[in-house]
């Protein structure tokens, strides 16, 4: 069965706000709002959401779906670019797999390190209730956030 990417877009949208607190406009940090609105000018609607100590800015360029932390200070930690999951790399597809298969993969991202360039890919794996995040490298190691 096919996820329609508007589908997609709005489950990861959906489940990122369930574990984040969403916030107004008004309440993110003009240091937040002018890193973010340098990075990507062009972006018209945005959601907030208060991520730990940091700020996450949910939005849409083009037909991705994407969220930036941002530090109170300004300075950009990463990026999320919402995946189907059958756009996980070949390695990671097999990992989950072979480690996790009794599990879903209800979502998937992958995320780029503004500091590092690292990358890992984030895959939401679900069985009955329980639901959790596992992130990979991009030959299938499981790995943590930086």
């Amino acid at each position: 069965m096919k996820i329609p990417l508007q589908l997609l877009a709005a489950a990861l949208l959906l489940a990122s706000s369930a574990a984040a607190q969403t916030l107004p406009a008004a309440q993110v940090p003009a240091a937040v709002t002018a890193t973010f609105r340098h990075a990507y000018p062009q972006v018209v609607q945005v959601t907030w959401e208060k991520e730990g100590i940091n700020y996450e800015a949910g939005f849409k360029q083009g037909a991705a779906v994407l969220s930036v932390l941002i530090t109170p200070a300004g300075k950009l930690v990463e990026t999320e670019t919402g995946l189907a999951p059958s756009q996980l790399p070949a390695p990671v597809r097999q990992a989950l797999a072979r480690q996790y298969n009794a599990y879903r993969v209800t979502e998937a991202a992958k995320i780029v390190s503004a500091g590092t360039g690292r990358v890992v890919y984030e895959a939401e794996i679900s069985q009955g209730h329980q639901h959790r995040d596992v992130l990979f490298t991009a030959d299938g190691r499981e790995t943590q956030k930086p």
